[in-house]
């Protein structure tokens, strides 16, 4: 005679209401099927905080039923169905970076004064930090006592106008206007400079009246030359004293010797530095100079008569290369 084994008994299956006996609290009942030999064991919690820790080592002992285990499950399924749902609307969260430190703000002093002319011992502000390099005045008081004797006229410059190309303070066409200048075209393209320190040393001089200043890239301004100075045609001086390694001479100085903004009568002061090739002539100009200042070298450019002419009128340096 065969011996029937006692149903197996699970508890994933909802079934008849009968009750078995058990050491579990009375918050925990069983069910199971009556009329199917494959009957399922159901597990109802009366208490709304789940299954004790009491219960689940007994359905785990008895039954293999890891109570833990199906909650784990339960949870790991929603956040996946979360995360895909996330996915498929785009709404995923992205992790943010954080914030940069801002930048502290700019500040000037008063370093710079304007060395001859009307406007002699007048302090100029220049920004602190190495933002904008004005040039030396050493190098500054050579390049004029040299544009004055070249130019027939030792004691001040011979009237014109000048263009100060990567002005920054307006140091050097400040100092053009100073000693004899009658208009003077300021090239920044910082607007901090241009309003916290350039219109500042304008105003503190008193030529604001006589300058015009353009805040534009030196590039876009010969591009664009006739639209910013009109049919006034060259000018009669321009400086040069650009960032040092942000442009490149060569370009540079192509371009400035094939504008409309350069005569025959030009004057152009070129600031350099070390191991730069600079040329014998811009243009139709020749090198009146080449001088040099510890790292920093000073070139100018001009017509033939005036390199004549300073010759008879100072001493060359024993520095003149």
């Amino acid at each position: 005679m065969a011996i029937l084994s006692p149903p197996t008994l699970s508890p994933l299956l909802l079934n008849t209401k009968t009750n078995f006996g058990s050491p579990l609290s009375p918050s925990l009942t069983f069910s199971s099927t009556t009329t199917n030999p494959s009957s399922s064991l159901i597990l109802f919690s009366k208490s709304g905080n789940g299954l004790a820790s009491e219960e689940k080592k007994f359905l785990l002992e008895r039954y293999g039923y890891d109570a833990d285990a199906d909650d784990s499950f339960s949870q790991s399924s929603s956040k996946s169905k979360r995360r895909k749902e996330q996915a498929k609307t785009g709404r995923r969260k992205q992790v943010q970076e954080p914030p940069e430190d801002p930048k502290p703000p700019r500040t000037t002093h008063k370093l710079l004064q304007v060395l001859g002319g009307t406007a002699r011992r007048v302090k100029l502000l220049s920004p602190k930090g190495m933002d904008v390099r004005p040039m030396m005045e050493v190098v500054k008081g050579a390049a004029f006592d040299i544009l004055q004797a070249a130019g027939g006229c030792p004691a001040s410059l011979r009237s014109g106008r000048w263009l100060d190309l990567y002005s920054g303070t307006g140091s050097v066409g400040i100092e053009a206007l100073s000693r004899g200048c009658s208009e003077v075209h300021f090239v920044e393209m910082d607007p901090w400079v241009v309003s916290d320190v350039l219109r500042p040393n304008l105003e503190k001089t008193g030529f604001l009246d006589v300058s015009v200043i353009h805040t534009v890239r030196v590039e876009k301004f010969f591009e664009r030359a006739q639209q910013f100075v009109g049919n006034s045609g060259p000018f009669d001086y321009i400086s040069v004293t650009p960032p040092y390694t942000q442009v490149d001479y060569e370009v540079l100085m192509r371009q400035i010797s094939q504008s409309s903004l350069v005569g025959k009568d030009t004057f152009i002061v070129v600031e350099y530095p070390l191991k730069t090739d600079m040329l014998d002539s811009c243009g139709s100009l020749v090198k009146v100079t080449d001088r040099r200042f510890g790292r920093t070298l000073l070139a100018i450019y001009g017509p033939t008569w005036a390199q004549k002419k300073r010759r008879s009128n100072i001493q060359l340096s024993p520095n003149k290369k």
